[in-house]
């Protein structure tokens, strides 16, 4: 049997590219995308995998890239994450009409495209996963994030019409909201005096995705949380 396609849809240095490297380590065939192709070729290089340059929110892109990755794998897609994302934190008189569609656009937008894209070959397959990086921002707005929480809100409410519609029919969808902050270069040059214990690993994250995603079908979760046990004590999804 021909080892299953996985598709990561942006492959930044945190989740994205941990959950590339977990399931092309699993035996799965493992499809990256981004905006940039050399970012994409270095990591599926280092995988064994294949990627793919696109705009997350670009429809056209999309369908010749899914088609691409179709052809060059000779299989269809099983399983797709959701990693995509656009961060636009500021008040809201400093938030731009811009700022607001391209949040939109690059988080609900842009799932909306992908699900389009590969349920209905899920469906006659009668399987395959649809797992979403998501954010606290899902669950409630804050001063800083009046174009990122609505971007969210929109995200995760699509995902559970995804679980509700495609669940009978054997596709599991579910939702990640990280409630913390991902270990990467960045966080910590941001927060230089953080406790190594406070940082959310990615790669553990992606061990988690991993293992949700192959959950068997009487057992399936659709939405969790993620956070380091130190500071459950703030956990903004509670």
């Amino acid at each position: 049997m021909a080892a299953k396609v996985c598709v990561v849809v942006g492959i930044g240095p945190g989740i994205g590219s941990n959950v590339a490297k977990k399931f092309a380590a699993e035996g799965y065939q493992v499809a990256v995308t981004a905006r940039t192709q050399a970012k994409v070729d270095e990591l599926a290089a280092e995988i064994g995998g294949r990627g793919y340059a696109y705009d997350a929110a670009d429809e056209q892109g999309i369908k010749q890239a899914f088609a691409a990755i179709r052809q060059d794998f000779g299989a269809n897609i099983h399983t797709l994450i959701y990693n995509a994302g656009s961060g636009v934190f500021k008040n809201f008189a400093s938030t731009s009409a811009e700022d607001f569609e391209r949040c939109w656009r690059t988080i609900a937008y842009g799932l909306f495209l992908h699900a389009k894209e590969v349920t209905p070959e899920m469906v006659a397959q009668q399987s395959g996963v649809i797992g979403m990086t998501g954010a606290t921002a899902s669950l409630r707005g804050m001063p800083n994030t009046p174009a990122f929480a609505p971007a969210r809100f929109a995200q995760r409410s699509l995902a559970q019409s995804l679980a509700r519609e495609f669940g009978p029919k054997g596709i599991h969808v579910f939702y990640s909201i990280i409630d913390g902050i991902v270990d990467t270069p960045t966080t910590r040059s941001w927060m230089p005096d953080k406790p190594d214990i406070e940082f959310c690993s990615p790669a553990a994250i992606a061990d988690t995705y991993f293992a949700v995603a192959n959950q068997p079908s009487n057992c399936w979760t659709f939405e969790f949380n993620i956070i380091p046990g130190p500071i459950m004590g703030s956990m903004a999804t509670v």
